[in-house]
């Protein structure tokens, strides 16, 4: 059977990876400063992560969300604790960020009993109905995803956001801390919280999308953490499992549950709370926080004086270098001639780096001299 054609492939195959490395079907090692997407947090195969995933399959790695699953309530309080939330939120537990984004978008319309979203240029939230409807690429917007009732606006345009919500059909405002396949724009701190004060004036949940830009990948648990503003709603997920499948939406305590709201088959197993449990361990224990704003502040020291690059956009871990031209070319080079994984976006001419969380100073200078020589 063929494969359905959708994704464009470099010719990489990878069959072993360890830290921030994958090594090839023909054993060439390279250096992973994309992670999956920024999936990988905690590094490739972690030894916590892979004895703490080896030992739940040995047990059980799955059952219903119809019996107990202790595993579930202690992933909550190790990210009540690491995050800050544990006396805001509660946390509704899936597998896939759009997943997480579809339910965030589902509870604000329960709650508020109103349709409309107001979402943003550039803003990506994922494939499924309500998420892509969001989304910012009329070209991935089926026509069955096309009638839900959806307001793009410019980022940072706080006038517009308050007529709109001030017409009184809009349940919530989405939005990224830190835009991912758009392009690392990011909402200001004057506009997110002036953005959280209309909303809560008009009884609009506040949806702060944390899918890429949270676990710690913006130096703080979450990017949003960074202006001062209380979401209603976070969805999360490729940090979540460092690869492992799952993702979370945390739901201000004001919003009620009842039974039936939201369901998952898949959400919350097992072996899927055991990923998620271990991520929070190495989290906490090695400090990724701390490494990722030094790694930081080291980056953007190497990069500052290189040709060709008009800026350095993101925060923490989730960077990207705007070239003066097109990185496409660039990304071969780096992949097929150095041995380094980086990402793109939407912005032809932005090359996105999402390294895992304890990459060194010693992987940068990797991918700095490379550059240098390529720049």
């Amino acid at each position: 059977m063929k494969l359905f054609d959708v994704y464009p492939l470099y010719n990489v195959t990878p069959v072993k990876a360890e830290g921030a490395y994958v090594w090839d079907k023909e054993g060439d090692k390279y250096l992973d400063l994309y992670g999956g997407h920024g999936v990988i947090s905690i590094g490739h195969t972690h030894p916590h992560y892979k004895a703490t995933l080896e030992n739940q399959l040995s047990k059980i790695a799955f059952y219903s969300n119809a019996i107990q699953n202790p595993l579930q309530q202690e992933l909550a309080d190790k990210l009540g604790e690491l995050s800050g939330c544990a006396d805001t939120h509660e946390l509704f537990l899936c597998s896939t960020g759009a997943e997480a984004n579809e339910n965030a978008i589902k509870v604000a319309s329960f709650y508020n009993k109103k349709s409309r979203v107001i979402a943003f240029k550039n803003g990506f939230h994922g494939r499924t109905s309500a998420a892509v409807s969001v989304t910012d690429n009329p070209k991935i917007i089926a026509p069955v995803n096309a009638h839900n009732p959806v307001t793009i606006l410019p980022l940072n345009d706080v006038e517009l956001v308050k007529s709109e919500i001030a017409k009184g059909d809009v349940t919530a405002v989405i939005v990224e801390p830190i835009q991912g396949v758009g392009g690392l724009d990011q909402p200001t701190t004057e506009f997110l919280q002036a953005v959280r004060k209309i909303t809560k004036e008009n009884n609009v949940c506040l949806i702060l999308d944390e899918v890429q830009s949270g676990y710690g990948r913006s130096g703080k648990f979450f990017a949003h953490q960074h202006h001062g503003v209380q979401a209603d709603i976070i969805p999360m997920a490729k940090g979540m499992g460092n690869g492992f499948p799952i993702g979370g939406v945390l739901i201000a305590k004001h919003i009620e549950s009842w039974y039936g709201m939201l369901g998952t088959t898949f959400g919350g197993s097992h072996l899927a709370c055991a990923a998620g449990i271990a991520v929070l361990d190495v989290m906490k224990q090695e400090n990724l926080m701390q490494n990722v704003q030094e790694i930081n502040t080291y980056f953007k020291e190497q990069v500052a004086d290189l040709p060709n690059v008009k800026q350095i956009k993101g925060q923490g871990l989730m960077l990207g270098l705007e070239l003066t031209y097109e990185v496409a070319e660039l990304r071969k080079k780096l992949i097929y001639d150095y041995k380094i994984f980086t990402g793109g976006a939407s912005n032809k001419n932005l090359l996105r780096i999402l390294p895992p969380l304890n990459v060194t100073k010693t992987d940068i200078d990797v991918f700095i001299k490379a550059l240098k020589e390529l720049l």
